[in-house]
């Protein structure tokens, strides 16, 4: 468990982030701008990046390039504490298999950590690129803009046609190649609404073959306030066994309004307000969503795999889920899940059993700050007590002739 000072300091910032939070109200297709939340509260507006593009449209327009650039680290970055997990690690020699709308290898940010296959290399929709950042980017020159972990490796693979729509055939496909490249961590950014043989198939290869599955709790709403209509039901492949199921969340911990209903959900990551950037142009987007949430949890998950080489994949979930913040979803600590110290038994087995013992990191010092604190705080209400009693009894005192109270008037025969 974290002290309680951090755990207090923490949710309280998440309040007066979330205060500052608004979503984009255009549907996923549209590029309306969208107000980016900063830890100051000053927002910045930057154009939204679609999850997909207008599937009535005539013609494919891809998403054109952004002529804004992000002034300051948005909030998602300070929750995760990128800054101080980067002291520790960085993803490096650690390939993470994306599959989403494709990554453009030259992107900004990316250049020279990315290999597409095939149809991937090319990113019409940009949601590929823009999740790429997150997961691998180093910033592109700005500072504060870099993802989780920028040393590690993209493998792009197409789970999508050229227009963003999910296909479960190209997505099983994806993961049977991720599985050949030997890809450490497979992020699947999109959500099927059936369970598919043929990618249940997939997903249970690629476990036996080592890599780390995570996937999209939920697809991402078509359009806000959308997933109030739909019933709450399982996406797959974020169902399948072993597979980490990520949501997206809100400064505070809750999931935003009209996100999609689902069960089973392991481990919640922001997913709103969140920047990155395109496969065209150096500009930047703010994007959300449960797929925005599972890129950042798959960085994650390659910075613990380069820091813990030796781990099962069953024990890079653990310390995910394990050190994540505590709430009704836990939410991603990637500082904790890399430099925790876990139990002997969750290390040798790779169980996921709540019982095993999991020590976080030392927080003695903190704890014998807030001890001083709070010893400082007794005195100094001490010293306030003697003050007003003093107030109050020495003029009595004085009046008396500094006689005992009670004490009758001196003899004065």
């Amino acid at each position: 468990m974290r002290s309680p000072v951090h755990g207090t300091a923490r949710l309280l910032s998440g309040a007066g982030l979330a205060a500052a939070l608004l979503l984009p109200a255009a549907p996923a297709h549209a590029l309306a701008p969208s107000v980016l939340p900063a830890a100051d509260g000053q927002g910045q507006r930057l154009p939204g990046m679609p999850a997909t593009l207008d599937p009535d449209a005539g013609q494919t327009a891809c998403t054109p390039a952004s002529g804004e650039k992000a002034k300051k680290q948005d909030w998602s970055r300070q929750r995760l504490d990128l800054d101080r997990l980067h002291r520790h690690g960085t993803g490096a020699g650690v390939t993470v298999a994306l599959i989403d709308t494709g990554v453009v290898a030259g992107a900004t940010g990316l250049d020279g950590r990315v290999t597409a296959q095939g149809a991937a290399g090319v990113d019409c929709v940009g949601h590929g690129t823009f999740l790429a950042g997150l997961i691998a980017g180093d910033g592109g020159g700005t500072p504060g803009l870099a993802g989780v972990a920028p040393r590690a490796r993209i493998l792009a693979l197409r789970g999508t046609d050229e227009r963003g729509r999910a296909d479960a055939d190209l997505v099983a496909e994806a993961v049977r190649d991720a599985t050949r490249a030997e890809a450490g961590v497979i992020a699947i950014a999109v959500a099927l609404p059936r369970r598919d043989a043929g990618l249940s198939s997939a997903i249970a290869d690629a476990r036996r073959a080592g890599a780390v599955v995570l996937a999209a709790a939920t697809p991402d709403p078509p359009s806000r306030g959308a997933g109030d209509e739909i019933p709450a039901r399982t996406y797959w492949p974020a169902g399948e066994p072993g597979v980490l199921s990520v949501a997206d969340m809100l400064p505070n911990g809750a999931r935003p309004d009209g996100s999609l209903r689902t069960g089973g959900i392991d481990l919640a990551a922001p997913g709103a307000g969140v920047v990155s950037g395109g496969p065209r142009g150096d500009g930047h987007y703010l994007g959300g969503g449960a797929s925005v949430a599972t890129a950042y949890a798959a960085g994650a998950a390659a910075v613990v795999r380069a820091a813990h080489p030796g781990a099962s994949p069953a024990v890079v979930t653990r310390r995910l889920t394990a050190t994540a913040y505590p709430g009704d979803v836990p939410q991603l600590d990637p500082y904790a899940a890399v430099t925790a110290v876990l139990g002997d038994a969750a290390g040798a087995t790779g169980g996921r059993a709540g019982s095993d013992p999991v020590s976080l990191r030392d927080t003695s010092a903190a704890d014998r700050a807030t001890g001083r604190a709070t010893l400082f705080v007794l005195l100094g209400s001490a010293a306030v007590l003697c003050v007003l009693w003093a107030a109050f009894a020495v003029p009595r005192a004085r009046a008396r002739g500094w006689r005992a109270a009670g004490a009758g008037e001196p003899d004065r025969g």
